[in-house]
């Protein structure tokens, strides 16, 4: 058997290898544990009710997630819940308002008839989700019918300002994902893998160097 198959098949040389490898084990492991963590928000309740009917105006209109949404600065920047009707026409003043899971804005709603949801949210980990449906207007009361717009509503800040954006559902988010919590917590994962596998492949090498002296 010649020198380098020796070493090749010396037992601390296997133990280097097999602590480098369970380094990278480790490492891949907690990796994968992070990945469910940076799911999107999903949709899980709304009023109106997907594909339902309405018959009188609640509350308000409301788009609720899985987990809650990331709201940076309060002012609902990235968000978004148009009411449209068959027409196009739009309805609300675009005035959004996030809490927990849940997105609301003041109902406004016109004729009878067939009308489509499209909503927009930021999401836990600090990207925009958006969706739409479709719901039926069938009111008891037809008096609270009010006009529409053809172009979606701004909503007017605290001292009669209005946001930049004509179109909040078009709006990105700004770079939350970069600050969100978490893209820090994947960081600090990648980070102690990291260090995993560089102790791993350390304890291999000494392990080879302690081989070779007692053998010499």
């Amino acid at each position: 058997m010649s020198a380098i198959s020796a070493r090749r098949g010396h037992p601390v040389a296997r133990l280097a290898l097999l602590a480098a490898a369970g380094g990278l084990l480790a490492t891949v492991s907690v990796l994968g544990l992070a990945t469910p963590a940076q799911a999107h928000n999903y949709l899980v309740d709304s009023t109106p009710e997907v594909g339902g009917t309405l018959t009188e105006l609640p509350e308000s209109f409301s788009i609720t997630t899985n987990e809650a949404l990331l709201d940076l600065g309060g002012e609902g920047a990235g968000f978004a819940l148009e009411v449209i009707d068959a027409d196009g026409l739009y309805y609300g003043d675009g005035c959004v308002t996030v809490s927990g899971t849940t997105m609301t804005v003041t109902p406004a709603i016109g004729a009878p008839g067939d009308y489509t949801v499209v909503w927009q949210v930021v999401s836990a980990d600090g990207h925009t989700v958006s969706d739409e449906f479709p719901f039926v207007w069938a009111p008891t009361d037809a008096s609270v019918a009010t006009e529409g717009s053809a172009a979606p509503a701004t909503c007017e800040a605290a001292d009669g300002a209005t946001d930049s954006e004509s179109d909040p559902v078009a709006t990105n988010a700004p770079d939350a994902a970069a600050d969100s919590p978490t893209n820090a917590n994947l960081s600090d994962v990648l980070w102690i893998g990291g260090t995993v596998v560089l102790v791993g492949l350390a304890v291999g090498i000494t392990l080879v160097v302690s081989g070779r002296k007692k053998k010499n």
